[in-house]
């Protein structure tokens, strides 16, 4: 048994206290906002994100950070990407040492293009960090449905430690040291799936997004590569599956987005419709300027980023992918 702190009671973090409270685990979930936190504690359901999944007795709900992390043996990291700088920093105020944090955020910072888990390295000094990603849905984890996911690390203790902690008969977890691809195929993965569903919302089929998955993951590699990653990582569970999973499902909240802008919605109207955060379009930034730094042919990702930011219409930027020169696949 562990005493675990989940940073984040969103859809994940409810998903992931129900899946380690199901293993035997002491759970504190924390969250900045107290109707969250008293609809937790008091309906033992996340209602407006997880309707539901019931949360066990032995997961407490609170808005008071310290007490969240104090005694913990292990830190789980689920918010937003954007916020994970901030709330790393308010973390560091009350842990010491060597603390293990498992970071399911998924992203790239948009100003310094760090992963997250950089930026956590950043402000806790000393953390030993092990990034997560997998194919997985938050509204199928918390039911048991089977899913797998992998913990990634250069600390493979650290690895091994939440792959133990979070493995079940539903959650299997395999470790990579290849942090690099991990965090990048995790991150990058949201943007083709933003695309995925803009295919989807102007009425275009199966073809089409085999094409944008196929070629995506292409894009997604090359970047990682350039990285220091490692290819086969991207044909792993944090690469294509992820891949799958996110341009696939109508529980993928980038997919969902896309679809609204490929009807014609602005990124705007998009995102108030969802409800939830979009991680694909912040990326989508991020992941343009990078490549444009590296000097690396990512015509997908340069395309979302004029969809999303330029105002281009979505069918202008199809037809510029479709009639690109000709290439060699190989």
């Amino acid at each position: 048994m562990k005493n675990i702190a989940v940073i984040g009671a969103g859809s994940m973090g409810t998903a992931v206290s129900i899946l380690l409270a199901g293993n035997g685990h002491i759970v504190r979930m924390w969250s900045p906002f107290k109707e969250e936190v008293d609809m937790i504690n008091t309906y033992r359901e996340q209602k407006h994100k997880l309707p539901g999944a019931k949360i066990p007795e032995t997961v407490t709900c609170t808005v008071n950070l310290q007490e969240t992390l104090e005694g913990s043996d292990l830190i789980i990291l689920v918010v937003p990407s954007h916020t994970v700088r901030q709330s790393a920093r308010n973390i560091s105020k009350y842990i010491s040492g060597s603390q293990i944090i498992a970071c399911f955020s998924k992203g790239i910072e948009e100003d310094t293009f760090l992963r997250m888990s950089e930026v956590i390295s950043q402000e806790i000094r000393g953390a030993r960090v092990v990034a997560m990603s997998g194919p997985c849905h938050a509204e199928e984890l918390a039911f048991g449905i089977p899913s797998a996911y992998v913990a990634a690390s250069l600390d493979m203790e650290a690895a091994e430690l939440v792959q133990d902690v979070l493995m079940s008969k539903t959650f299997r977890v395999y470790t990579n040291p290849d942090v690099v691809g991990v965090e990048l195929g995790g991150a990058i993965k949201n943007v083709i799936a933003l695309c995925a569903g803009i295919s989807d919302g102007l009425g275009f089929g199966d073809n089409t997004k085999a094409a944008l998955m196929t070629r995506g993951i292409r894009e997604m590699a090359r970047i990682g590569e350039a990285m220091g990653a490692q290819r086969e990582t991207f044909a792993g569970l944090s690469g294509i599956g992820d891949l799958i999973v996110t341009c696939t499902s109508m529980h993928s909240r980038n997919r969902r987005a896309g679809i609204l802008i490929g009807k014609g919605k602005s990124m705007e109207e998009a995102v108030s419709e969802v409800k939830m955060v979009v991680e694909g379009i912040t990326t989508a930034k991020a992941a343009y300027k990078l490549a444009k730094k590296l000097n690396i042919s990512a015509p997908i990702i340069e395309q979302a980023y004029r969809v999303l930011f330029e105002g281009k219409d979505p069918r202008q930027a199809v037809n510029e992918l479709m009639m690109r020169d000709k290439k060699c696949e190989m």
